[in-house]
């Protein structure tokens, strides 16, 4: 048992360093200072699932991951719309959701910004038209901005986010 102890301890982590991506770090970095200039504070974002097929939401969820890793520059994930400044809304906004929606807007304090996420988001993508769906998250919300894609990745997620922070920042001057 010693023996098993100490090879335990004197062995190398079977861990190697993640990759590095100074342009993803740039833009992380560039999005927690937007938003320290723009709010004083760190931003807080709430996903919310409108009924979408979950690949815009594995990719949001990427950027909580190690290798983007978000927080340490000041953008968090929160559980309640109460603590939250930017709703990321993915998927069509269904019928049986738009009213959790409306109401998830309403508790959302201000500031808050509406991103529609991916193409369901954007227009209902290939679900528009459906008897399910109401369409597009502008069909129920303001929305402030859009991110296309299908799914969109962690980059232009970061890029979108930025970009929102840069106009509100805009419009404030």
């Amino acid at each position: 048992m010693r023996k098993f102890l100490l090879e335990g301890l004197l062995r190398r982590p079977l861990t190697e360093a993640g990759p590095s991506d100074p342009e993803i770090a740039a833009l992380a970095l560039a999005t927690g200072q937007a938003a320290r200039r723009r709010l004083g504070r760190s931003l807080s974002i709430r996903q919310v699932d409108a009924g979408s097929c979950n690949g815009c939401e594995l990719e949001i969820h990427a950027l909580s991951n190690s290798y983007y890793d978000l927080e340490r520059f000041g953008l968090h994930f929160v559980a309640s719309p109460r603590h939250a400044d930017v709703l990321l809304v993915t998927g069509p906004v269904t019928k049986n959701m738009a009213e959790a929606l409306r109401r998830t807007y309403a508790a959302t304090p201000d500031p808050k910004w509406v991103v529609a996420v991916g193409d369901c988001g954007r227009d209902g993508g290939c679900f528009a038209g459906s008897y399910a769906v109401e369409g597009g998250v502008s069909a129920v919300l303001p929305v402030d901005l859009v991110i296309p894609g299908c799914p969109p990745s962690p980059k232009a997620l970061l890029t979108g986010l930025l970009s929102l922070l840069d106009a509100a920042e805009g419009k404030r001057a």
